[in-house]
């Protein structure tokens, strides 16, 4: 079953891709020569803007449809900025305004999912942030998404809600009774393995999503590792380090992402519980920042994880 996943990768993953810069063509002709079947394009990304028409994403679809590479999804990073649960209606209204356009674009690539950040309780990267209420989050997320749903409907392309690190959809609990309070097929889940090993086991999470609900699902590995006190050597001076964010602890940990198949995340169990609930859609790994020779690493590391 795990041979039937398709392997996929971001376009944030190349050269200037999380830019904008990177060139559309180049991407599509490096991901096939690297032997993955589909690419995540972004919008803004290369010739996508918002502006674009339906003439320009044909043929940038019929340049894809004879390199050989699937175009699985739409990204878009312009939700930090035009959050849907900012506190000004004015935001919103433009949060909602450019999902309203990636829909389009989505469907003139010949897509049926674009990936949708819901909002957030506060964004991690971005101190200045605003700390909104959870049940204030949620009302506004509700709100702003479903005023995408009827064009989603219209056009099949599905709205694919991801869990990110915005303190919000913290369970899995929370993450289905969100995505099925709006009653459409076209509203599902863009699963991130890699961002939910924070808070628990993907493999969980995936068996209690179950194939109706994912839409799409990324790939990230993550690995973490807690310090009680007494390390010594290059762990011990890693562990210091991190008390000093928090003076007087004996107790500090480290995170960060990670190479595929070096983290944390137990991938047999991760391909097991997609094999139990039938998901053989699209597996799309998103590997940030950039750099020279991460394509070519990626694909060599899902390879391995895939069995191929």
């Amino acid at each position: 079953m795990a041979a039937n996943l398709k392997k996929g990768i971001s376009y944030w993953s190349f050269e200037g891709g999380l830019e904008g810069k990177a060139d559309i063509s180049k991407v599509l002709r490096e991901a096939k020569q690297q032997r993955f079947d589909s690419v995540e394009l972004s919008c803004p990304g290369g010739a996508i803007t918002l502006d674009s028409t339906e003439a320009q994403c044909k043929e940038i679809a019929k340049e894809a449809a004879g390199v050989g590479v699937a175009i699985s999804s739409v990204a878009t990073g312009l939700y930090w900025g035009k959050l849907p649960t900012s506190s000004d209606a004015n935001v919103r209204k433009e949060s909602i305004e450019i999902t309203q356009k990636i829909l389009h674009i989505a469907k003139w690539l010949g897509v049926d999912a674009m990936l949708y950040i819901p909002g957030a309780v506060d964004v991690f990267f971005d101190p200045k942030s605003e700390h909104l209420p959870y049940k204030e989050c949620w009302k506004r997320a509700q709100a702003s998404l479903k005023a995408s749903v009827k064009t989603a409907e219209k056009l099949k392309v599905s709205l694919c809600v991801e869990n990110v690190w915005n303190k919000f959809l913290l369970s899995p609990n929370d993450y289905i009774a969100f995505i099925d309070s709006f009653k459409s097929k076209q509203v599902k889940a863009y699963f991130d393995v890699g961002n939910v090993r924070l808070l628990g086991f993907p493999e969980h999470w995936i068996e209690m999503l179950g194939k109706k609900r994912l839409g799409r699902v990324h790939w990230k590995d993550f690995k973490f590792k807690f310090y009680g006190g007494g390390e010594s050597g290059e762990e011990g001076a890693i562990a210091d380090g991190c008390r000093k964010i928090a003076a007087g602890s004996a107790w500090a940990g480290a995170y960060s992402f990670c190479d595929l198949g070096a983290g944390d995340v137990d991938w047999p169990k991760v391909l097991a519980a997609f094999k139990k609930v039938g998901y053989t859609g699209y597996c799309t790994a998103e590997m940030l920042p950039p750099a020279a020779g991460l394509v070519e690493r990626v694909s060599k590391d899902m390879d391995r994880i895939l069995g191929r």
